[in-house]
């Protein structure tokens, strides 16, 4: 069985932003780059889902504050339920 190649993500992106140009077709580039044109499409989808991360001024999407100190609590509650719950196993 063949091994996996992997790629990385600056030649993802220059084959993505060749696909993106326009110039040749992704039969094209998939040729020259020896790809198969599903996975020059796909690198392109993605190179272009992703260009709204690039205009976002650096705000990160994680989680809010309040959604922070909810899992704490709820961390804590599960918690006191676990030593809970040992200590009558111990019994």
């Amino acid at each position: 069985m063949a091994k996996r190649r992997n790629f990385t993500d600056q030649f993802k992106a220059k084959v993505a932003l060749e696909a993106l140009r326009g110039d040749k077709t992704v039969q094209e580039i998939a040729a020259k780059h020896q790809l198969h044109p599903n996975q020059v499409s796909t690198w392109k989808r993605q190179a272009i889902d992703g260009m709204a991360d690039v205009f976002s001024g650096g705000k990160q999407s994680g989680p809010t504050e309040a959604e922070v100190k909810e899992l704490h609590a709820k961390i804590g509650r599960l918690a006191e339920e676990n030593d809970f719950l040992s200590e009558g196993l111990k019994r």
